[in-house]
């Protein structure tokens, strides 16, 4: 005999294995839209690639695309992998990747490599790693979890010790600098704070503590002060990628110029990572692009209807901020490309190439839909 459950597999009753119960709880719609994403990202990256290797002058054109493809299968096998772990192995390995990235961002001040004026990555022979794409999502999960502790067990600091684990990571963040990935983990930690329950005092204690911050970082630091100076009086700087990005997008119009027929990935430095968006805009038109942003916004929306529904706070908090953490990326991204926002360099989710980004967006969402599914054995219809 054979049932459906919600919108999994049909499988037997009896077929209780470990793979068969993570087939029948984990959200199909989801994943099969974080799938798309990555066969979109292989079209584009295919797309993109070859102009920036010639660019830098290698001698084989897809060198991008080929990464792009070892980066596409790692981040599939992490996304499946993860979203195996019931909810306290993701709160055990949330908290060991956690250790392992502030370890790393620590040491990114002593040994980083620099790029573009910053100290993210870590040389590893011929791959650079970013801490910070890891440590997000972790601190994430541990900072749904410790919130939740205030309902078990009222008396003690949770809500304190969070803020310490997150106001550090910020620190080693805005040291780097990385302003950007700084303001995303904020956005993201507010949003798991408020769903676990935010106090009004820690409301008005978070506004007054990020208007203070943002003017001191563009009192401090020159290249935050020209990116928001820029987009505000744009005639008076250089604003030639964005304009560049807004033109391509503009130039697609609905239907795009044709796969392969665009130009401005030959002339962007990073169209196959941060302006990918505008690559698929003028060659694949408007529809492609809202095609995309309508795949992010069914996965967050989804995403946060499933956390609302759970019982359990700590699951509810954390899987909320991992898809804040998801959708928000992608909306900062793609407002970059079409100049709603000031300049910053963040990837688009499983679209634009990138080893770290990819496998810390592959973590996020994995974390997520663990948190999501159904524990336990019985039925869970909360995503039917």
């Amino acid at each position: 005999m054979s049932v459906q459950f919600g919108e999994s597999l049909i499988l037997p009753r009896a077929d209780g294995s470990y793979i068969t119960e993570w087939r029948r709880s984990i959200d199909w719609p989801i994943l099969i839209a974080a799938c798309t994403l990555l066969g979109l990202g292989l079209m584009l990256s295919l797309a993109a690639g070859p102009p920036a290797a010639e660019r830098i002058g290698l001698s084989d054109p897809f060198h991008f695309f080929k990464r792009h493809c070892v980066f596409a299968v790692l981040g599939f096998g992490a996304l499946i992998a993860t979203s195996m772990l019931d909810r306290v192995w993701s709160r055990r390995m949330s908290a060991v990747i956690f250790c392992g990235s502030f370890v790393m961002l620590a040491a990114l001040l002593v040994i980083g490599f620099e790029a573009k004026g910053a100290q993210r990555w870590i040389q590893l022979g011929g791959f650079t790693l970013q801490p910070s794409e890891f440590a997000k999502p972790a601190l994430i999960v541990l900072s749904g979890w410790l919130l939740a502790q205030r309902q078990q067990y009222p008396g003690g600091p949770w809500a304190v010790v969070s803020l310490v684990f997150f106001v550090v990571t910020l620190g080693l963040l805005l040291l780097q600098p990385d302003v950007g990935q700084s303001a995303l983990l904020t956005a993201s930690f507010i949003v798991t704070f408020f769903v676990s329950g935010l106090p009004w005092k820690w409301a008005v204690a978070f506004f007054s503590g990020g208007v203070g911050l943002s003017a001191a970082l563009y009192a401090s630091l020159p290249h935050v002060r020209h990116r928001v100076n820029s987009f505000l009086n744009p005639s008076e700087y250089d604003t030639y990628q964005i304009d560049k990005a807004s033109e391509a997008i503009a130039r697609g119009g609905f239907l795009g110029t044709g796969p392969g027929e665009g130009t401005v990935k030959s002339h962007l430095p990073d169209a196959h990572t941060d302006f990918i968006y505008a690559v698929l805009g003028e060659e694949f038109g408007y529809i492609a692009a809202l095609v995309l942003i309508g795949l992010y916004v069914f996965i967050c929306w989804r995403g946060f209807r499933a956390a609302a529904r759970l019982n359990d706070p700590y699951p509810r908090a954390a899987a909320a901020g991992l898809f804040a953490l998801f959708g928000l990326q992608a909306a900062i991204n793609i407002a970059v490309n079409v100049s709603l926002i000031p300049p910053k360099g963040m990837t688009l989710p499983f679209i634009s190439y990138g080893g770290s980004s990819m496998l810390g967006i592959a973590l996020t969402l994995g974390l997520a839909l663990a948190l999501i599914r159904r524990q336990g054995g019985a039925a869970w219809r909360a995503n039917g």
